[in-house]
């Protein structure tokens, strides 16, 4: 029991499915064999998810996340309070949530950075509900670089042979045409080489994708692949980096799912998304790279219109707490081939 590696696991939004795929997931042979989970919320929230699915669990608070290793039918969680949140109208938006999804974020952080953890999970939470709750930060990457002084982490998706890393992430799609620029794609390319080398991977090409329909067909519709995406990766390859493109978008994802390249460097937010969750969009991981911890998450949302009904797949949930029970061992921030 103690070689398996402590997941510290937070809630996310109290309002949405985060807290029932939780204990659903707590209640899997499955991730009792490959971890530790350590639950970060508060008892009520727990309590009334656990009522919502049905899954004979009884919370069990721990001091230590060393105590996370309990016997079957027991939840061990880190409380940290948040009174009246189980009380909460499910399926909308609450600032008390999102403060509190916050204050569990922050908690798991923290116990990571001391080494008490040696990984998180995270459950999903709500943009709107985070600015209700006067919460500084978009989202859980954001939150989390603050929280460690990471400058900007990577987000990298998961989900069977194929892994897809993102140039950009939550701006608008003709905001992240202009962000392609080679010396952006040259750092994307740069950082995703180190990431792959923190998480163990060292063998396999990391493929840049095209930006425009069949990559550009050398300037007919579109020149950024000759204007800046091949001089990118020319440069990359100088630098000693196995990194190959422009390849057209709409192979270069089947191809890495074969196994032709280790990642993909998607140029925006959808392009990769599509990709990742259409293939399995249940057991698609998010992974954030960079930090001093590893992180991961489900893929989805927060699924109001669904929160409190026992309906939620607990699936990605599951994945997540699986590939982070796989990967923590092996994680080594900056690590130098």
């Amino acid at each position: 029991m103690s070689d398996k590696p402590r997941i510290a696991v937070t809630l996310g939004d109290a309002a949405g499915v985060g807290p029932e795929i939780v204990v659903r997931a707590f209640a899997s042979d499955e991730v009792r064999a490959a971890c530790r989970p350590l639950a970060i919320g508060d008892e009520g929230v727990l309590r009334r998810a656990i009522a919502a699915t049905g899954v004979a669990l009884e919370p069990k608070p721990v001091r230590a996340p060393d105590d996370a290793g309990l016997p079957e039918g027991q939840m061990a969680f880190f409380p940290v309070p948040q009174p009246g949140l189980d009380r909460l109208p499910m399926g909308a938006i609450h600032g008390a949530c999102g403060a509190a999804a916050f204050a569990w974020v922050r908690t798991a952080t923290e116990l990571a950075l001391a080494r008490s953890v040696d990984a998180v999970a995270t459950a999903p939470l709500n943009k709107e509900s985070l600015r209700a709750g006067a919460v500084p930060h978009l989202d859980h990457t954001a939150m989390l670089a603050a929280l460690t002084g990471t400058p900007e982490p990577l987000t990298l998706f998961t989900v069977g042979r194929l892994r897809v890393f993102f140039l950009t992430r939550h701006v608008t799609l003709s905001r992240a045409c202009e962000m392609v620029t080679k010396a952006r794609v040259l750092e994307g390319i740069v950082r995703c080489a180190g990431a792959l080398r923190d998480l163990g991977i060292t063998t396999g090409a990391l493929a840049v994708a095209a930006l425009n329909p069949h990559g550009g067909e050398h300037g007919l519709f579109g020149d950024e692949e000759t204007r800046e995406i091949e001089p990118a990766v020319a440069e990359a390859r100088a630098k000693g980096i196995d990194a190959v493109g422009p390849v057209p978008a709409d192979a270069v994802f089947h191809l890495a799912h074969q196994g032709r390249f280790a990642a993909v460097l998607s140029l925006y937010h959808d392009q990769g998304h599509i990709a990742c969750k259409t293939l399995d969009f249940e057991r698609t991981v998010s992974i954030t790279c960079g930090l001093p911890f590893l992180r991961t998450s489900p893929d989805h949302g927060t699924a109001f219109d669904i929160a409190g009904k026992g309906l939620a797949s607990a699936t990605s949930m599951i994945e997540s707490m699986l590939a982070a029970g796989r990967l923590a061992p092996h994680y080594r921030p900056n690590r130098r081939l």
